[in-house]
């Protein structure tokens, strides 16, 4: 290892990898479960320097894992057979943003939120928004093909990717283009590959325009049940929102007493539900998803007076992983299904199954559906 570590601080300086068994145990684990401790933790500052790390570690046989913010749940950014984790957290720069083509060019450490806050005043943004995006960065995100609340109208990480620059096992630099080019589409194998295949080193994101006008809606249930068949009767009538994020009784509550963003702590569910496009377009929306919810027994139906009050109820929802931890240290994120039961879907021949996500918190026993 001495002889591994000299040729490191060669290629990256003493300021540039981390040795020391007290430093390396803040990277043997990610946002999941899984924990393994690596050998050696570096911080290239370019392709160049990825380049010579990985040529390095196969010179040694030496195993090695990329690593973004370490906010991800498959366990993606763990060292498992220990080795050599290159972290992305120095490779953080916005390259190049050319709105005529509207697209970026980013390195792999780059937060995803920061590429929408470098663009906003121009009219536009980064659509795949993970819970974790004031954190998370486009590298892990590529790597994990991550969604987000608006996964159901701008699609994941791989439909905003255009492009990418990365570095295979050998040290041989690999450059992609979208899939609209002719040959195969390499882009798509590696956006969600979770690092099997090659670090990326450089990233063309796609950019859009903002819409004309946003309506988030908060609907309060008084069973959870009620707000599934919802979900169904809005699709069976083809309305599609940007996003629809459900919340039952004992998960609001923890995400209430934690952030405060408005949800009533006596509710047995709340629908979020976003819309956006063209002003009359919306507007016509709000009032037919209105009938909807109601028509599902919404106790209450309530839609955010401004963008504060917007980014507040997302803020609530987005922080939902970290309300769990103030109850419990450990939990597991899984789905359950329901048949919807109100009358005006069941009408609806085929009607599709609604889903809710389930939080269970193995050191409580808690399950929050």
């Amino acid at each position: 290892m001495a002889e591994v570590l000299a040729a490191v601080e060669r290629i990256l300086g003493p300021r540039g990898y981390l040795h020391r068994p007290e430093d390396l145990t803040l990277y043997e684990y990610d946002g999941g479960i899984d924990k393994s401790r690596p050998d050696l933790v570096v911080f290239p500052q370019s392709t160049q320097d990825v380049v010579a790390i990985v040529k390095l570690a196969a010179q040694f046989g030496i195993a090695i894992v990329g690593r973004g913010a370490g906010t991800g749940l498959s366990g993606g950014a763990i060292a498992r057979a220990g080795g050599i984790i290159i972290s992305f957290a120095r490779m953080n720069r916005i390259l190049e943003i050319d709105l005529a083509n509207e697209r970026a060019v980013v390195e792999p450490g780059v937060v995803n939120l920061d590429i929408s806050l470098a663009v906003e005043a121009d009219g536009y943004f980064y659509a795949p928004d993970p819970s974790s995006q004031r954190a998370c960065t486009i590298g892990g995100n590529v790597s994990e093909n991550a969604g987000g609340p608006h996964t159901l109208a701008y699609g994941v990480t791989t439909n905003h990717v255009l492009g990418l620059e990365a570095v295979l096992t050998d040290g041989t630099v690999l450059e992609t283009s979208g899939p609209d080019a002719p040959g195969y589409d390499l882009t798509g194998l590696l956006v969600g590959s979770e690092g099997t295949m090659a670090l990326v080193t450089k990233v063309i994101v796609r950019l859009m325009r903002k819409p004309e006008i946003v309506k988030t809606i908060l609907a309060v249930y008084d069973r959870p049940e009620d707000a599934g068949d919802t979900v169904a009767w809005i699709t069976a009538r083809a309305i599609t929102p940007v996003a629809v994020e459900m919340l039952d009784g004992m998960l609001l509550r923890m995400v209430e007493e934690a952030t405060h963003a408005g949800y009533p702590m006596d509710a047995a569910a709340v629908l979020l539900i976003e819309l956006e496009g063209m002003k009359e377009a919306v507007e016509e929306q709000v009032e037919q998803i209105r009938d909807a919810c109601l028509g599902c027994r919404a106790r209450e139906f309530r839609v955010a007076r401004n963008a504060e009050e917007r980014e507040l109820l997302w803020k609530g929802r987005k922080n939902a992983f970290g309300a769990v931890g103030r109850c419990s240290p450990a939990y597991y994120v899984h789905a359950r299904r329901w048949r919807p039961r109100c009358a005006s879907s069941m009408s609806w021949p085929g009607a599709m199954d609604s889903r809710s996500a389930t939080f269970s918190t193995p050191a409580t026993g808690i399950s929050i559906r």
